[in-house]
């Protein structure tokens, strides 16, 4: 009999963050490989590589509850970037669906739920499905409830002293409170929301 039990409302967002990420890929043509997004010093091609060669590997290793090492060398993708993120990433939802979210796992502020990790991902996933639009010229409308969830997850645990030169974060933009969702979120992790390549 099929499994008829509900789906964890973090895997929830998780598959609809991977299903979108994988959407935003396949639709990048190779002549935009070299575009800039709006990742200081990150062409399309880099990211590309980061989100599918080293972000699912790494997951990967988060939801068995292992540390991750974020900067060991990743293999190289191929040319078919959305095939490559398919086989990449379906493996690691099987991975999350069948992970106890709620056994804790050694993280920067001590041990915590390994849903906290399942959050990450989701965070980065719709962050960076919005560098992609924003690099290529999409015009899709992403997913409002998982920029908000990335917003929600990353305000209890982004702290100051990540951000700056150097560090992993930008500083925070100004934005109004009422701003579209990814809009919010690209100003909370130091990009510009009204980037485009021209700019």
């Amino acid at each position: 009999m099929p499994d008829t039990s509900p789906v964890d409302p973090t895997i929830d967002l998780l598959e609809r963050a991977i299903a979108q990420m994988g959407d935003v890929i396949a639709a990048i043509t190779p002549d935009q490989a070299s575009l800039p997004t709006p990742c200081e010093n990150w062409h399309v091609r880099r990211l590309v590589d980061h989100i599918v060669g080293q972000i699912l590997r790494d997951f990967a290793t988060a939801a068995r509850g292992g540390t991750p090492d974020w900067g060991a060398p990743h293999d190289a993708v191929g040319a078919d970037w959305a095939a490559e993120f398919r086989s990449r990433a379906q493996p690691l939802l099987e991975i999350w669906r069948a992970a106890d979210l709620e056994r804790p796992v050694p993280g920067m502020g001590g041990e915590a739920p390994l849903r906290g990790r399942a959050d990450q991902q989701i965070t980065e996933f719709a962050m960076h499905a919005w560098d992609l639009t924003r690099a290529t010229g999409q015009r899709r409308t992403l997913d409002p409830e998982l920029a908000e969830h990335g917003l929600t997850w990353s305000k209890q645990v982004l702290k100051p002293e990540f951000r700056g030169p150097g560090k992993a974060f930008g500083i925070e933009v100004p934005i109004a409170a009422d701003a579209p969702a990814y809009d919010r979120l690209a100003a909370w992790f130091g990009r510009d929301p009204g980037w485009r390549p021209e700019a």
